[in-house]
């Protein structure tokens, strides 16, 4: 691993790369914090991706990715006089110290869940910090990651089940009324109920401890790669897929699953 000082001389030459390519190359200078904008969404969702993967490689390569997108911004930050890197770093430090106090204060936390209530009363004191408890959840989150920050954050002010097998009951409630709905044709109250039995879903995830877009991720992939042994097993006995019976798909399925035993 590299020294401090290393970190530091690494992190100098990202800002000189970054301000030689502002100023010289045609495409970096005409870059705008709008037109970025999804470059930063998309290399987010990589770098995710590269977690979920658990590839070390592949991580610190789209951290890098991530990393320059923030340098990015803060450079033109610097060009219009609002804000430049330092700015950037003193404002995440100075809110890491005021959200630590059992860190940097006087306050006591013993344990993880006792810092994550203390989180919720800390940001609603904060200057320019949320003024409700749910105030500062992005609206642009994927609603299945806006879900669990809902529940994680009123839970962390105590709004939540005493235990957390009693989630189960409300889980079986909206399945029932989900189906009922089904079974009444009406396409708007069954849509409501499905996302009422997501929601309830995602509950019973947080209270086992499951990030439930992790473990959707983990499916989907599992899913490409099965789906994908079908295909390759039907290309290499001259098949196409919708030539295929259910029941030979459901066979190649079975031995893709096999595979991974």
């Amino acid at each position: 691993m590299h020294t401090r000082e290393e970190q530091l001389a690494a992190f100098d030459r990202l800002l000189t790369v970054m301000d030689e390519l502002r100023e010289k190359c045609p495409w970096d200078k005409k870059q705008t914090f709008e037109s970025l904008r999804q470059n930063t969404i998309e290399e987010t969702y990589e770098l995710a991706s590269a977690l979920i993967q658990k590839d070390m490689n592949e991580i610190a390569k789209e951290l890098g990715d991530v990393l320059l997108h923030v340098v990015f911004y803060a450079k033109i930050g610097s060009e219009t006089g609002d804000f430049d890197m330092a700015d950037v770093c003193n404002k995440i430090c100075d809110k890491l110290i005021f959200r630590h106090p059992h860190v940097y204060g006087e306050y006591a936390a013993n344990n993880a869940k006792e810092v994550c209530e203390m989180w919720e009363q800390v940001k609603l004191k904060e200057k320019d910090g949320n003024k409700t408890v749910l105030g500062g959840i992005p609206e642009a989150l994927p609603a299945l990651v806006k879900a669990y920050r809902i529940q994680d954050k009123v839970a962390n002010v105590g709004f939540d089940w005493e235990k957390r097998e009693d989630v189960w009951a409300k889980v079986k409630e909206e399945i029932a009324e989900f189906e009922t709905e089904v079974k009444n044709m009406d396409d708007e109250k069954a849509t409501e109920e499905f996302g009422d039995l997501l929601f309830a879903m995602v509950n019973a995830a947080r209270l086992y401890k499951i990030r439930p877009d992790n473990a959707l991720e983990k499916t989907n992939a599992k899913f490409i790669k099965r789906f994908n042994y079908i295909e390759q097993q039907a290309k290499n006995k001259g098949l196409r897929l919708n030539d295929m019976t259910l029941d030979e798909m459901e066979s190649l399925w079975q031995e893709a699953k096999k595979l991974e035993d």
